[in-house]
């Protein structure tokens, strides 16, 4: 029977730099599914390439073979030494393979556990190798489980809750203390990439008028219109004191950019409306004294570091609870990959059809109370001599060693066909 088996390479054993240059554009990616399922030793075959990781996906009845096979057309693909990367291999196979890829799509084994985007990413690559058509019985089935699994995880632990980044624990802090963000005005001072981030949450909360001042005007005139916001120069910041709700620090500087003095001034104008600082600078923009004044709020990179840290820990319990959900789905698959062998198979066909035989002949002997025992006995032998003749070619077609590529889909066919599983899950 085929194999499921699993190659990669991600960030836990490899360096960003190998992982760029192992790494598939989805052009790539279709000549290699392709190229991968002309050898002999693969059957089918789905190909993973994100930032973090290369996968590749397979079944075979030849597992030396199709390894080999996967390292020499990684190094003709990419024309890397396989020595360059071999070391940086996992393989798995079994219930360890089936196991790898639900924990994969359920975030349990991202560098962010509980991120969302890796469940979409792995729903690309199989939906490509659909189109390419090289996923069959076995990795359709292992997928469809693949994503159930990952909901299960998503929708029963609260692994994707809490923020995790910087930048979206800036945000959620912003949450409590306006309740909601809507409508909020936002100053960013600088423009660093945390910064970005975190101004892209704030309009996901549907914040807007997002003013942007840079000391370098024409860097922040180009962020300014990414954003739909406008421009100021520095020296308008104590104006825009007055007017934003939220005020995102991310310069270079040396020296504070926002001192107490200013936002003392404009708190009056304000009528005290809350003002909430995001200092994600090093060394700070921002006046920690202002985290005195009434309605101003101050959090730093160091503030902001404790809240991640303490929901990445939460996260982890939560994991805990993916991993049992996971190791069930394991199980469950297990169970329906041991029937799609051929003896289970023809076992299950064999006493569905006598059941049904013997079931409907006894129906119909009961209305017959004037027959003899040889005669009741001359029937029951009909019947079975019929269902034998009847399961005869497709025991034969089963049992057939000349098609070991199709006999998963003949054996799943058997299966839906007479429904000889009663688990419909996917």
């Amino acid at each position: 029977m085929l194999e499921i088996v699993l190659l990669g390479l991600n960030h836990k054993t490899a360096p960003v730099e190998l992982r760029e240059c192992i790494a598939f554009s989805q052009e790539e990616a279709d000549k290699a599914l392709k190229t991968f399922q002309e050898s002999p030793a693969i059957g089918e075959v789905v190909l993973i390439s994100t930032c973090n990781r290369v996968e590749i996906l397979l079944t075979t009845d030849n597992k030396p073979n199709a390894v080999d096979t996967v390292k020499m057309l990684l190094h003709g693909f990419k024309n890397i030494p396989t020595a360059e990367f071999e070391k940086a291999l996992y393989i798995h196979d079994g219930d360890d393979a089936v196991r790898h890829i639900f924990r994969v799509a359920s975030s349990l084994d991202s560098m962010v556990v509980g991120e969302p985007q890796i469940l979409g990413q792995i729903k690309e690559a199989y939906k490509a190798a659909t189109v390419n058509k090289t996923s069959g019985v076995l990795l359709n089935k292992l997928l469809h489980r693949t994503f159930f699994t990952a909901k299960r995880v998503r929708s029963e632990t609260g692994i994707g809750d809490h923020a995790v980044s910087i930048s979206y624990a800036a945000i959620e802090l912003g949450r409590k203390i306006f309740g909601s963000l809507e409508g909020k005005k936002v100053l960013l001072v600088g423009a660093g990439e945390m910064a970005e981030l975190a101004v892209e949450h704030l309009i996901r909360n549907k914040a807007k008028n997002i003013i942007v001042a840079n000391r370098t005007f024409e860097r922040g005139v180009k962020l300014a219109k990414r954003f739909d916001g406008k421009a100021v120069r520095f020296e308008e910041i104590p104006d825009c004191l007055q007017i934003v709700d939220i005020i995102i620090g991310s310069t270079g500087s040396p020296d504070l950019v926002v001192r107490r003095n200013q936002v003392k001034k404009v708190m009056r104008i304000r009528k005290n409306r809350p003002l909430f600082f995001i200092d994600i600078a090093v060394p700070r923009d921002i006046d920690p004294e202002i985290n005195k004044l009434h309605n101003a709020y101050i959090y730093d990179i160091d503030d902001l570091k404790d809240i991640v840290d303490e929901n990445i820990e939460n996260r982890q319990q939560e994991a805990m609870k993916g991993e049992r959900i996971v190791d069930e789905a394991v199980i469950r698959f297990r169970a329906w990959y041991d029937n799609m062998d051929v003896v289970p198979t023809i076992v299950a066909l064999r006493n569905k059809v006598d059941n049904i035989a013997k079931s409907e002949i006894n129906k119909t002997l009961r209305s017959l109370e004037h027959l003899s025992d040889d005669d009741l006995q001359a029937i029951r032998k009909m019947a079975n001599a019929m269902t034998k003749k009847i399961l005869h070619d497709p025991t034969l077609l089963l049992k057939s060693n000349g098609f070991h590529r199709s006999k998963s889909i003949y054996i799943d066919l058997t299966r839906k066909l007479f429904k000889l599983d009663n688990n419909t899950e996917e």
